[in-house]
């Protein structure tokens, strides 16, 4: 997402060589969406870079589609950001993502957000068709409630729910993480690093670029920054007496909830993916992850603006 301009400015020589490390460092998983370049803000209207980050991804696998699962989204693609998921407008969306890919296939295909409008039923109907023509090989959900996930489950497997799940933002282990595991559902958290912000790399809005997305989140509010840096300062600390950085601590840390979790950090350089990567072979004892998860016993501002939240969990 971040390599299409969410985060400011783009740049894709860059992003194209981070893919490509990516793969060479035994990275499998590619998430991508729709959406991702044509919208910068939460509640903005769509632009004409719709589909952008696919066109990019597709690109940068051309030649390594073997190596690759390659996980896209459909749903917010209009030019209001509204949820949708009729069938019609499934079938629609995911023919217009292949042609984008240039792939054959979507190993994994998500709704971006639950459509409050269309029962679960048949929009997950509509995806399991796909799955009948060969043009998907597994179906997801993202940001979906516990009750969605069951009725979605019902009518075909679902392989995966991508939910936000960091040290700040813990709200699936109420009710979505014990759902999917119950139904053997694997978890894909988005935005296991805060949006970079437990890596230390934004201590004031004047660090974000005028058009990042970041911009309009509660948690990036100046005065909920400040608050906030308690956090990153006191992971520094745990990071430091291991040799390692705060955001690979803080990544660490979403590995260590389970087998089953996926975690899918987002960055646009190779430096980066490399911290990244070599977070995964970081091992924690239940006492280091008691002590990372004491950085974070309180998180200032809500992880969304209450327009865009109110797509999540339904």
């Amino acid at each position: 997402m971040g390599m299409s301009r969410t985060y400011g400015e783009a740049d894709e020589r860059e992003s194209v060589a981070t893919i490509h490390r990516a793969l060479d460092l035994g990275v499998t998983l590619l998430d991508t969406a729709d959406v991702y370049g044509g919208v910068s803000k939460p509640g903005a209207a769509a632009t004409d870079g719709v589909g952008a980050n696919e066109e990019l991804v597709g690109r940068a696998v051309r030649g390594r589609r073997d190596e690759v699962v390659i996980a896209t989204k459909f749903g917010l693609a209009d030019r209001e950001r509204t949820p949708r998921g009729d069938a019609a407008y499934v079938k629609r969306a995911a023919e217009a993502s292949l042609r984008r890919l240039g792939v054959d296939h979507v190993d994994l295909y998500y709704q971006h957000r639950v459509d409050p409008t269309v029962p679960i039923e048949e929009t997950v109907g509509a995806m399991a068709e796909l799955v009948t023509e060969g043009k998907v090989r597994h179906l997801g959900l993202s940001e979906a409630g516990a009750g969605t996930i069951r009725r979605a489950h019902a009518v075909h497997p679902i392989t995966a729910v991508q939910s936000e799940w960091s040290l700040w933002s813990r709200d699936i282990e109420a009710e979505v993480a014990p759902t999917c595991r119950e139904l053997g559902i694997g978890i894909v958290p988005f935005s296991p690093l805060g949006r970079g912000f437990l890596t230390g790399a934004v201590t004031s809005v004047a660090d974000l670029a005028e058009d990042d997305l970041r911009r309009d989140l509660p948690r990036f509010a100046e005065e909920n920054i400040a608050r906030n840096t308690a956090i990153v300062d006191a992971l520094r600390v745990l990071a430091a007496e291991r040799g390692v950085t705060a955001g690979q601590l803080a990544l660490a840390w979403v590995h260590h909830r389970g087998e089953d979790v996926v975690p899918i950090p987002g960055t646009k350089r190779v430096k980066y993916l490399e911290e990244n990567v070599a977070a995964a072979d970081l091992v924690l004892s239940a006492e280091d992850l008691r002590a990372v998860e004491g950085a974070a016993p309180d998180v200032a501002g809500e992880r969304y603006p209450a327009n865009f939240l109110k797509m999540s969990g339904r």
